[in-house]
């Protein structure tokens, strides 16, 4: 055992599978584990109003299971991280520091120069993968350039092997100085100012412990029908895993191994396709991490700089704050922008209908929908929402083909045939039988009436012509790609 060693938690706020924890632990007597809430010159990619509520309670939940261990967490907050670990190394005494990899743009260039300026001033830094299956630069296609089609890269990942070794969490830890001082949590002030949020602690448990609670509960009564509930918003059908992901509660070696001993005691066939098709999107999220990593310019611009170009409206504010505030007047994409407005996340199936109706309806740049989804979703994911954005406005990898225009009320009659979701978070037109609910638009004044119904005053009208606006889309695409190419 050596000198004291200080642990920097990011995106890996969790004890169990923690390999920067784990070897800080094997390798030094004092252990200082550090959370640092920094701006470090990238305010604009700093997490959203509803990703620092779940922060908040997340930071909470970690240092309580290490004051258990009979540690704590030492908070510290400032403009940059490099000099709050400086301050931190001065006062500890630490000539180590233990980190997981980021990802992202901005996290790798900090973390890239603040590697150096340790090293050369002799504290060695090591840093460890907590967050993905594969290092990004792991697999290469044969050429050894990076892939940009998910089917091929995920048969790569699994060739190369799914589940890696980790390890349970500690069981004690050394205790923290008391000279070593800590911010409290709530002076970061990560809770919103307004009561917004309320309703948020209603669905989500923050922290390692429901993380794992979450998995089990989805394993124990959803995986087995997942390959067709997944797309199914009036259902409880997903696992809802992806904002303990986002913090790194729990890592996807252990979701793979829990899933792999479940199919282990059930080897049904509902429980062997569900599983299947449950760990695939573990592998879009890889994907996505992925292709940030190869292509940072990503980040705010298409994957594919041919659409750098493309003729987007100029004049959108008033159709962007009706699709924001769900008053669009077109039930199942108002009914998830509410669901997002009120618990922090949005079905799946329902964020590609919402992402296809602003940027192929409206003709509203996709950055705009992606900055909304960055302040309001828990599980704001900055890979996974540019990968998710980009595929709905065509322009990134495996993108929706730009001619594919989801049409709302179709897919609402599909994917919420009773119309439990659209009633649950569109009430004003609960009343309505299933015929109209998805289409109210169609309704004859005598049915409104005979349902107390008042379209453009309990309920808005469409703020726009579905049909109209597909055709102008077309259009639009077919003459860009003409241009694009001449």
């Amino acid at each position: 055992m050596t000198e004291a060693a200080i642990v920097w938690f990011r995106q890996d706020l969790r004890l169990a599978d923690n390999p920067a924890l784990r070897t800080a632990l094997e390798n030094h007597q004092q252990v200082i584990p550090v959370y640092i809430y920094a701006d470090d010159g990238a305010s604009e990619w700093l997490a959203g109003a509803a990703s620092r509520w779940w922060l908040h309670h997340s930071l909470q939940a970690l240092d309580q299971s290490l004051k258990k261990l009979g540690s704590r967490l030492i908070i510290r907050c400032g403009q940059s991280s490099q000099s709050i670990l400086e301050e931190l190394l001065q006062q500890t005494g630490a000539q180590s520091v233990y980190w997981n990899r980021q990802y992202e743009p901005h996290p790798i260039e900090r973390d890239s120069l603040i590697k150096q300026a340790l090293r050369d001033r002799n504290i060695a830094v090591h840093s460890f993968n907590s967050t993905l299956l594969h290092e990004p630069w792991e697999i290469t296609k044969t050429d050894g350039g990076p892939y940009r089609v998910f089917t091929p890269y995920w048969k790569a990942c699994i060739k190369a092997g799914m589940a890696g070794s980790f390890s349970a969490s500690p069981e004690h830890m050394p205790a923290v100085s008391k000279k070593i001082k800590s911010a409290k949590i709530e002076s970061l002030e990560l809770l919103p100012k307004i009561g917004w949020a309320a309703s948020f602690a209603d669905y989500w448990q923050p922290g390692e412990a429901g993380a794992h609670q979450s998995l089990d509960r989805f394993l124990e009564n959803t995986v087995n029908n997942y390959g067709d509930d997944r797309d199914r918003p009036d259902l409880d059908g997903t696992s809802r895993l992806s904002p303990h992901l986002h913090f790194g509660e729990i890592s996807p070696q252990q979701i793979i191994e829990k899933t792999t001993m479940a199919v282990s005691l059930d080897s049904q066939p509902g429980m062997v396709t569900g599983t299947d098709a449950f760990v695939r999107e573990l592998g879009w999220r890889e994907f996505a991490y992925y292709l940030l990593y190869h292509f940072p310019h990503s980040i705010d611009r298409p994957l594919y700089d041919r659409f750098d170009d493309f003729p987007w409206e100029k004049d959108y504010a008033q159709p962007l704050h009706a699709w924001q505030q769900g008053q669009t007047g077109i039930p199942i994409v108002d009914a998830g922008m509410r669901e997002l407005w009120h618990t922090g996340w949005m079905h799946n199936r329902v964020r590609m209908i919402v992402a296809s109706l602003l940027t192929k309806n409206m003709l509203i740049p996709w950055q705009e929908g992606a900055r909304w989804f960055r302040d309001t979703l828990v599980d704001a994911d900055l890979a996974s929402n540019t990968l998710g954005w980009q595929w709905s406005a065509g322009c990134g990898a495996d993108a929706a083909p730009w001619f594919r225009i989801f049409n709302p009320v179709t897919q609402a009659e599909k994917f919420d045939p009773a119309g439990r979701y659209i009633r649950q978070w569109v009430p004003e037109i609960a009343a309505l039988p299933n015929k109209y609910l998805s289409r109210p638009w169609e309704a004859s004044t005598r049915v409104l009436n005979e349902h107390g119904i008042r379209l453009g005053s309990d309920y808005p009208q469409p703020v726009l012509d579905l049909k109209a606006t597909r055709e102008r889309a077309l259009d639009r695409y077919q003459s860009f790609r003409k241009s694009a190419a001449g």
